[in-house]
């Protein structure tokens, strides 16, 4: 509960720093918070708004882009409806009785891993010794390296770690680090289209426990309770954004330039080209979740010390909201 009272808090801070976009003037309201500034893992929502989903499932939607304080203490607050995190985060959250529940999973499996350019000739975890490791401040990070780097006789305490927050990749490794955690969807494209070549230890290669779901679409107990229709809507709406997004990335990806035109055009086809297949992957549809998966997850984070139980696994996460 002190996490909610801190959001309480906080929540003014992130209302006025966001930017804020609707849908239809007239409609069941509802917001939703970004976790990261707008990007190819949030194409889905920008496209149920721009091609009228929300609309027709009678729905103002407001976007709301992150500030100082998390997605998960805001929507637990109750300062906006629905918020996009990661797994790790709603189980986090839940061992805190932080009342949040994932109901969506955005991207099937984990395609994050710990990159470097070529010449730091890191190809495996043991590689990572005597190299300088550029993090956002998560013990989850350590955890994460020494985990790997144990499975093939290093040790972690044999990393320089330091805190870049959210420094630029590119500019990190010319300047501070040797390699640093990415998403291979967003990062990897980029490097691909600045002709960076990476050495990429993903984390699904060395643990199945590692494959989780990021990001997930998530929401309070409450809004589950008292609105469950509601959030059925909101959920069928974004379903058939990210069905877009598979379907058609060309023209989703034109869809989420108009509605964001600073991003980089040509890294934005490029990513939402790659990413067309793993939305879905290999589920029986977009969104669904599976128990094990947040088993697995859950048990690890808390055999490295990561959280201090093992939540109810059935709290943390729902499929009664995906379109049937």
């Amino acid at each position: 509960m002190k996490k909610i009272a801190m959001a309480l808090l906080g929540v003014v801070l992130v209302l006025l720093g966001c930017n804020q976009t609707t849908t239809n003037s007239s409609g069941d309201e509802l917001s939703i918070i970004l976790d990261w500034t707008p990007n190819t893992n949030h194409t889905g929502i920008y496209v149920a708004q721009e091609k009228g989903y929300f609309e027709d499932e009678n729905l103002k939607v407001e976007i709301l882009l992150p500030g100082q304080t998390s997605a998960d203490q805001v929507v637990a607050a109750g300062q906006a409806d629905i918020g996009i995190g990661s797994q790790e985060m709603v189980t986090r959250a839940r061992v805190q009785d932080v009342p949040i529940i994932s109901i969506a999973a955005i991207i099937q499996h984990n395609t994050s891993g710990f990159a470097s350019p070529i010449d730091r000739n890191i190809i495996s975890p043991s590689d990572f010794s005597g190299m300088t490791y550029g993090g956002f401040g998560d013990p989850i990070e350590e955890a994460l390296l020494d985990a790997l780097m144990t499975s093939e006789n290093a040790s972690v305490e044999d990393v320089d770690m330091i805190n870049i927050g959210h420094a630029d990749f590119f500019t990190s490794v010319q300047r501070d680090i040797d390699f640093s955690w990415i998403y291979y969807g967003w990062t990897g494209i980029e490097a691909e289209i600045r002709d960076v070549e990476l050495n990429v230890q993903y984390l699904t290669d060395y643990a199945d426990e590692l494959d989780y779901y990021t990001p997930v679409l998530f929401t309070n107990e409450d809004l589950i309770a008292t609105k469950p229709e509601l959030l059925r809507r909101f959920v069928a709406a974004v379903s058939k954004g990210y069905q877009d997004a598979i379907n058609n990335p060309t023209d989703t990806a034109k869809i989420l330039l108009e509605a964001v035109p600073d991003l980089n055009e040509e890294l934005v086809y490029a990513s939402q080209a790659w990413l067309a297949d793993w939305y879905q992957a290999d589920a029986e549809q977009w969104g669904v979740q599976e128990l094990p998966v947040w088993e697995r997850y859950a048990t690890w984070l808390h055999r490295n010390h990561l959280i201090e139980a093992v939540p109810n696994f059935e709290e943390a996460f729902t499929n009664q909201f995906l379109p049937e």
